[in-house]
């Protein structure tokens, strides 16, 4: 049975996702606001407002519908197209997908000690980008890219290798991700021992908000960003899977470098103006030895 949640547009018919699917590649001229300001409503530079969505919970909101549209659209699109059943490689690449963003959804507000409130601005705007990419990207998965193992053929060599790239940058992703949480847990691990010496301890977990230190170890002595570079190399890795023709593999990693470039740039700036100059030293933003 196939539930359509929007006509013609969730399922998308395959006129309709051709349509997205070709607008989707102007993206990166929305994102030249960004490099005008450096006003970002979230995370290290959050503000105050009435408004503002609590970090775990909007985080968390805000990145799944990504994944859950993508299941939904590789589940009904076979169906409405005749498709009896999807290749190996089209599985591979919703699994990997999924992965990454049952990771940020799910696991990564659970691991993070704390995390800044989001403004309802930056919620929709990272909601809608997950809605239309992961329906470009679902769209091609499971019934308008290629669906035969015949259309896969010659291919291993680049799908493997694309495999391990992912992995690569999902293992580096995930490692400095950790070392930014590190920051907060050593912060609030010496809260405690303070509060203990002090003979103040009340059993109570502590907020540890707005704690912020440069991380020593992995690619941090190079970048201030290496998440944010990992994850390129990631989605790299997911366009070689899919191939030099898998239009949405390629405009997803494109557009991911046109929103998180100006957001690490103006991060550095905001690392210099926190941490002076000399503290900050020769690192790059987010590309080790280029910027």
């Amino acid at each position: 049975m196939i539930v359509t949640l929007l006509p013609n547009w969730l399922p998308p018919t395959r006129e309709n996702w051709e349509l997205l699917n070709t607008l989707w590649q102007f993206f990166p001229l929305v994102t030249v606001l960004q490099w005008a300001t450096d006003f970002w409503p979230g995370g290290k530079t959050s503000i105050q407002s009435k408004y503002n969505i609590p970090g775990k919970i909007g985080w968390a909101t805000m990145e799944a519908p990504g994944f859950i549209n993508l299941l939904y659209l590789v589940y009904t699109l076979p169906q409405m197209n005749g498709i009896e059943k999807l290749p190996t490689a089209n599985k591979v690449m919703v699994i990997l997908f999924t992965l990454h963003y049952v990771y940020r959804s799910i696991l990564s507000p659970l691991l993070n000690p704390s995390m800044s409130p989001i403004h309802p601005f930056i919620w929709v705007s990272a909601a809608t980008f997950q809605l239309i990419n992961s329906t470009c990207i679902g769209g091609w998965l499971g019934a308008y890219g290629p669906t035969t193992l015949e259309e896969w053929g010659g291919k291993a060599v680049s799908i493997e290798v694309g495999i391990m790239i992912f992995a690569l940058g999902f293992m580096g992703n995930v490692f400095h991700d950790d070392e930014l949480r590190e920051v907060r847990r050593a912060a609030a691990r010496k809260e405690e021992e303070r509060q203990e010496k002090e003979g103040k301890k009340d059993g109570k977990k502590k907020n540890v908000d707005k704690v912020y230190m440069i991380p020593k170890n992995g690619f941090f002595p190079l970048i201030l960003f290496p998440h944010y570079f990992f994850e390129w190399i990631e989605w790299g890795g997911y366009w070689v899977i899919g191939g030099i023709g898998c239009v949405p593999a390629r405009s997803f990693l494109i557009n991911e470098i046109a929103t998180m470039l100006p957001r690490a740039l103006a991060g550095k700036r905001w690392y210099i103006q926190r941490f002076g100059a000399e503290e900050i030293g020769s690192r790059k933003a987010v590309i080790p030895g280029i910027i």
